[in-house]
């Protein structure tokens, strides 16, 4: 079974009979795809055992460890459900799911075979941003995010009904509790800022509290009661504050306060800790992102290269544009001997992000989390200027 190809569902199904998903439930499915690192955004391996000599990439690892789960769900939930009816619910979930009613209606279209559909929907569903993006840390938070459909469709299933406000506040519960674990730590850099402003970045349903003093008593954590519910939560928050091998007390005292808020037993939150450590010193030489003391600031660097690259290849379009832009200009020109005011700061922000617009190979700038990069854009723009500019600057 090969989940790039054209069919893939129809054999999956055949090689594995509805009974052997009756075997497990996702109680006992969790810790194999927390194992497989599907939990913390990065498959390595399937929850499947594959027996063939197909070499999986992670995108197809995850593809598999998502539909897996989500049949198991199906099957687990629905008493006497069978192959069919299981398609007919996950392509009506993800029907609720796509807010802006756009994608997969356009893949509806396309084809009248519901197994074609599900699987134009698997593929779209765990593809984040553009392939500039893939191997950064949004694209690792996102694919963390994507347990949510898991859960959010085993909550469709037993209430009838559109799903999308549960897994809207699933995902902002999820973030608003990352968001506190980053601020937690006793002392942040700039790298550790951009991290928190990466991960709002990632959010597909909702906006996160981004204030500092934030507090548990702004999240809404008794209305999760199902152990997996608290255990994904606990598990997300110990990725989130992994950026080395040691955790600071600030960091471990809120994993721990998180524990108590969940009301899990104590060893659930050591085994959290663990198992996140355990997982990242397997296979981080393999993993990019993990295979740096400080992945935010080797996202930083990256791209950095990244968009470098990118504005020295538009660089004549760019300078026309931006020479365009009188109010532009002199707010370039006014940065380089002043601090310029919140406003202006804006201003400039709003101007450079329609400059992009117009540029196709800039999109970058306009993607999610996009406008973090704005940066690293300012700081090439006196280099590609003319020299009239940076003699009056």
């Amino acid at each position: 079974m090969n989940p790039s190809t054209s069919g893939w569902i129809a054999k999956y199904f055949r090689e594995l009979d509805e009974s052997s998903f009756s075997l497990f439930s996702l109680d006992e499915l969790y810790p194999k795809l927390r194992k497989s690192g599907f939990i913390y955004g990065t498959s390595v391996s399937t929850i499947l055992c594959n027996e063939s000599d197909i070499l999986y990439s992670e995108e197809e690892k995850t593809k598999i460890n998502l539909f897996s789960a989500l049949v198991t769900t199906y099957f687990e939930t629905i008493e006497n459900g069978d192959e069919k009816d299981c398609v007919k619910a996950l392509i009506e979930f993800y029907e609720y799911m796509d807010t802006k009613k756009s994608l997969f209606s356009f893949i509806n279209s396309l084809t009248n075979s519901k197994k074609e559909k599900l699987e134009k929907i698997m593929h779209t569903r765990i593809q984040t941003n553009e392939s500039i993006f893939k191997k950064n840390f949004s694209h690792l938070l996102t694919n963390a995010l994507l347990f949510i459909d898991i859960l959010a469709f085993e909550h469709f299933l037993i209430h009838d009904k559109n799903p999308i406000e549960y897994a809207t506040k699933l995902e902002e519960t999820l973030t608003n509790i990352v968001f506190l674990a980053l601020n937690s730590k006793l002392e942040k850099d700039d790298h550790d800022t951009l991290l928190v402003k990466l991960f709002a970045s990632s959010v597909r349903y909702t906006t996160v509290n981004n204030e500092e003093d934030a507090s548990f008593d702004q999240v809404e954590l008794n209305q999760y009661v199902d152990d997996i519910e608290k255990k994904y939560i606990l598990d997300l928050t110990s990725l989130a504050v992994w950026n080395d091998k040691e955790i600071d007390h600030g960091e471990q005292d809120f994993i721990v306060a998180l524990g108590a808020e969940l009301e899990l037993p104590n060893q659930w939150v050591k085994e959290s800790l663990q198992e996140v450590a355990a997982f990242v010193d397997e296979h981080k030489e393999h993993i990019s992102f993990f295979n740096y003391s400080n992945p935010a600031q080797h996202f930083y660097k990256q791209t950095s290269r990244t968009v470098s690259i990118l504005i020295l290849r538009n660089k004549k379009r760019l300078i026309k544009e931006i020479s365009e832009s009188k109010d532009l200009m002199i707010l370039l020109g006014q940065s380089a001997i002043r601090e310029l005011s919140k406003e202006e700061k804006q201003q400039v922000k709003n101007q450079l992000l329609d400059v992009c617009k117009t540029i196709p190979s800039l999109a970058i700038f306009i993607l999610p989390g996009g406008s973090l990069l704005l940066p690293l854009l300012v700081k090439f723009i006196p280099q590609l200027l003319p020299s009239a500019f940076n003699e009056n600057k």
